[in-house]
């Protein structure tokens, strides 16, 4: 078992060396070597920079610890079955944000352990911001100007009340997804706790924005893979939230065939019981009998 908090500075440093380099290519007009992978998801030199420095990084840091990053070969996604211990690391999350110029990109980076994530680091490079959770310990926002220097910042979770007359929910929602199981998730949470204020964002800033307090939930109904999730389910367990699969449990990573995620509720307040009652209401979501 490694010492968790030993790790966050060396990985505070990782992720700003990896985030510049993102940079590089973000400000260079025509740089970014677009080409498109099998299943037609865009394709960087951004990406490909970031993965080569933080696998190489992560290999001294932590040596004999394998990694499974989105730009891992296919022979290294297929071994990952056997690792009881890894690191889970998207590169770049939001590679169709950083074409379109929004800005709205980061770094994730997890430790998973028997098939929980138990560190989270989650890095967005424009404006060299990190936050860290480890569950069970803390949580916090990192900032920086130079990568030498870091301030950090405790984070606190939005509790969630009880009264329904208390005022309507933040969802947080994927700029770039929708479809009928989240219009009728949406609905139904607005007929039970009132008007809802929808924030859209790209990547996994949606995480970040509940571990700050500035949203209450991030429902996803639509395919993205663990090492979109893992990172953000580390850090709101680390403030008193959770990711949860549509049994109503925290997702577990690598523990099926495929790296698709299960679809899942992001909540700021695991204790509401409102979230049960939502899944428990969830199979009304399921799209039409018959619709594609």
């Amino acid at each position: 078992m490694h010492d968790l908090r030993a790790l966050v500075s060396p990985l505070l440093q990782l992720c700003y060396e990896a985030g510049e380099l993102i940079c590089q290519h973000y400000h260079a007009p025509g740089d970014s070597g677009l080409s498109s992978k099998a299943d037609d998801s865009p394709l960087t030199h951004a990406d490909l920079d970031s993965h080569v420095h933080l696998r190489d990084g992560l290999a001294q840091l932590t040596p004999g610890l394998p990694l499974l990053s989105e730009e891992s070969s296919p022979a290294t996604k297929a071994q990952r079955r056997t690792w009881p211990r890894f690191w889970l690391v998207d590169p770049l999350d939001g590679t169709k944000e950083f074409v379109a110029g929004t800005g709205e990109f980061t770094i994730n980076i997890a430790l998973v352990e028997d098939h929980r994530p138990v560190l989270g680091v989650l890095y967005v490079p424009l404006q060299k911001l990190a936050y860290v959770g480890i569950p069970g310990d803390f949580a916090a926002r990192f900032s920086t100007s130079d990568g030498l220097a870091w301030e950090r910042q405790t984070l606190a979770a939005l509790p969630l009340s009880a009264d329904d007359d208390s005022g309507g929910l933040t969802v947080l929602a994927s700029r770039r997804h929708r479809n009928h199981q989240l219009d009728a998730c949406l609905a139904w949470l607005e007929a039970r706790r009132g008007p809802l204020q929808r924030e859209n964002s790209g990547s996994a800033l949606k995480f970040c924005r509940l571990a700050e307090g500035r949203g209450d939930v991030y429902p996803r109904f639509s395919p993205c893979c663990e090492w979109d999730v893992a990172a953000g389910q580390a850090l709101l367990e680390a403030v008193g939230g959770s990711v949860l699969g549509l049994d109503g449990e925290p997702l577990r990573y690598n523990c099926r065939d495929t790296l698709l995620s299960p679809h899942f509720l992001a909540v700021a307040d695991a204790g509401s019981p409102l979230w049960q009652e939502l899944l428990a209401n969830q199979r009304q979501f399921a799209p039409p009998a018959g619709s594609a």
